[in-house]
């Protein structure tokens, strides 16, 4: 072996460390970030907002509902007047809400069943069927972002309001507004 050989190893292993403690290359695995507290991953949403003067002339005949899924908020309107605004939260990724024209409530006493199905109803309370297939509006937690899987959850004093002011066939709206 050359004699100058080892001094050369030398030399390029101080030139690696000093490369190294200069912060250009990491020298082991780093530390994983720590975990955010969920406190700091739910964002707090604005609360049901009330037109109560429109209020009294809210009935199932004069009221549609418009779902804005960018701003995560329902309104229960009377043409274009809002007469109840509730925060939801609507279908995560891949669990995505139906969008476009629906209607509210599917009935059990006026739509059937399919072919070979049985109809058993679960308890839910305030739920409004948008979906032939369960999509539909209910109490839930809200999160501040989309968390569903479909589904228009809402607050329990919002979801009461919304059901008690519409019927079976009652216009809804699910889109970017």
């Amino acid at each position: 072996m050359p004699a100058n050989l080892p001094r050369y190893f030398c030399a390029l292993l101080a030139g690696a460390l000093t490369y190294a403690a200069s912060g250009q290359i990491r020298s082991g695995p780093t530390q994983p970030q720590p975990l955010r507290k969920a406190s700091q991953l739910i964002q707090r949403q604005e609360p049901i907002k009330i037109n109560h003067s429109l209020m009294t002339q809210a009935t199932p005949d004069s009221v549609h509902v418009v779902i804005s899924l960018p701003k995560q908020r329902a309104y229960l309107m009377i043409g274009e007047q809002i007469v109840i605004d509730s925060p939801i939260s609507s279908g995560k990724r891949g669990h995505t809400s139906p969008t476009g024209h629906l209607r509210a409530g599917v009935s059990a006493r006026i739509d059937s069943a399919p072919s070979g199905t049985h109809f058993v109803g679960a308890t839910m309370k305030w739920f409004m069927r948008l979906t032939g297939d369960g999509v539909g509006m209910h109490v839930g937690i809200l999160p501040g972002y989309p968390a569903s899987h479909g589904c228009i959850r809402m607050p329990f004093d919002g979801a009461k309001l919304f059901y008690d002011r519409v019927k079976v066939g009652t216009p809804v709206d699910v889109g970017d507004y």
